[in-house]
């Protein structure tokens, strides 16, 4: 699976993903980065440079350190992911989603309160209009509130987001082209009942 598109395929890598949502609140420098997504300086040089050819990122200035100076990165405001619609694309992007997603829950907070859902509903058109445009506000806002990592007084959340208009799953015999599919290999249905 290929795309052309030079913002999708900087924002196709789980590690770019990751930095991008860290110098939202704040610049921060390779080295920083590299620290926080767990990836040496160079390689986190070489995604600032991927994310700064696609028009992602931008250098805010300079700082000295060690004797040295060190170039500092913030992410271009605006929401990119907000509507990747192209099918290549859209897969691509929910397959790094989702590994995002696997790497972040294994340091879920065990007793704190957070929100699950998976949803795959029927919704009037005016209603799901008016719930993405609160959604994708819900998630600026979240962004805008956000501090420099390790910040103190803050806690670490993570969250992906990815909701979207589907169509009717029918095909040609009218059947869903998955019906038969879920639960088939283990017996189960879909919600996990025998």
């Amino acid at each position: 699976m290929t795309t052309n598109d030079p913002v999708l395929r900087a924002l196709a890598h789980p590690t770019r993903l990751r930095m991008m949502s860290l110098m939202w609140a704040a610049p921060q420098s390779a080295a920083e980065l590299g620290r926080e997504v767990g990836v040496s300086q160079a390689l986190a040089s070489h995604h600032l440079r991927t994310l700064g050819a696609a028009g992602l990122v931008e250098q805010t200035g300079t700082r000295k350190k060690r004797g040295g100076v060190e170039r500092l990165y913030r992410a271009v405001r605006g929401t990119p992911l907000s509507d990747r619609q192209d099918g290549d694309a859209a897969v691509m992007l929910a397959e790094t989603l989702a590994h995002n997603l696997r790497e972040r829950s294994r340091h879920r907070t065990p007793d704190e309160p957070g929100v699950t859902s998976d949803v795959e509903l029927w919704l009037r058109p005016e209603v799901w209009d008016e719930f993405r445009e609160r959604m994708a506000g819900l998630v600026l806002e979240l962004h805008d509130a956000s501090e420099a990592p390790r910040t103190e007084g803050t806690v670490r959340v993570g969250g992906t987001v990815l909701l979207y208009r589907m169509d009717d799953g029918d095909d040609q015999d009218g059947r869903s082209a998955d019906s038969g599919k879920a639960g088939a290999a283990d017996g189960q249905g879909v919600s996990g009942e025998s």
